[in-house]
């Protein structure tokens, strides 16, 4: 079955923030398939640091507004939209007031991680889901990029299994050499439950969610993974080899187009 529609969740994309292989590959993949005729849609945080009008963001009205509790707080969610020119591609971007306004992506100038990371996963994905509900787009593929998408997998299989616009979507996981330090505490597991997902579901999780135990639980609840960096972490490379799901290791980064599309064909066809 070919490959008709590509959500593409991303931690980071150039040229919004500083070109690194993750926000590299993430600009250049979605251009790519969108230039095979591929119907693409495209996710990041809004982080602080962007300048909103250097790359003429704006807010979509429609589709801001929803509060999303997360650890029984309300947090307000707003989208905005922004044009990369040079590759004729739009990047969404979800955004909040609390979460996503300093001036940095997840650690601070003394490059010590934001204690809300965790917090800060949760709603992205959350706020992913919700706008493309809003939508009213059905993606075939939904393919997360990097740990600040790694609770997208456990959300979209159990929070919202029998929504439409996500019962019969294929989830492919992509793991960077980009591992957070911090440990996330026992209340992700609080953060993250929702109608359809009980604590049973995010055992990987109970104890502590270090970078591999998050990794882990996206790649438990993916239908497909990704090797993305040529070295990744030893622990979950090996959880993804033994997973039984399907798996793609390390492309050339001259090459890895045709692997890419051909891997989502192969996922579709199972």
């Amino acid at each position: 079955m070919a490959t008709n529609k590509i959500l593409y969740v991303c931690q980071e994309i150039a040229p919004y923030l500083p070109e690194n292989e993750l926000s590299k590959l993430s600009l250049d993949l979605a251009r790519q398939m969108q230039e095979r005729g591929i119907e693409v849609r495209t996710f990041m945080p809004r982080y602080g640091c962007i300048n909103e009008r250097r790359n003429q963001l704006h807010e979509v009205i429609r589709l801001s507004g929803m509060n999303l509790i997360i650890d029984d707080t309300d947090h307000q969610l707003i989208i905005k939209v922004a044009s990369i020119q040079a590759a004729r591609m739009q990047v969404y971007f979800i955004d909040n007031e609390e979460y996503f306004r300093r001036k940095a992506v997840v650690a601070d100038e003394n490059g010590v991680e934001f204690a809300d990371n965790d917090d800060r996963m949760v709603f992205f994905a959350r706020g992913v889901l919700e706008t493309v509900k809003k939508l009213r787009w059905t993606p075939d593929i939904i393919h997360c990029h990097g740990w600040m998408a790694a609770a997208l997998p456990v959300l979209a299989k159990k929070a919202y299994r029998e929504d439409p616009f996500f019962a019969n979507a294929k989830i492919v996981y992509s793991v960077y050499d980009n591992p957070y330090q911090q440990v996330f505490s026992n209340k992700l597991v609080d953060k993250i439950k929702m109608n359809g997902i009980e604590a049973d579901d995010l055992a990987l999780v109970a104890k502590q969610g270090a970078f591999e135990d998050v990794s882990k639980l996206a790649i438990e609840y993916s239908d497909a993974v990704i090797q993305g960096s040529e070295s990744i972490n030893e622990s979950v490379l090996d959880y993804a080899k033994k997973s039984q799901k399907l798996f793609l290791p390390y492309q050339d980064p001259q090459n890895y187009v045709s692997s890419y599309n051909q891997f989502y064909d192969q996922i579709l066809g199972e």
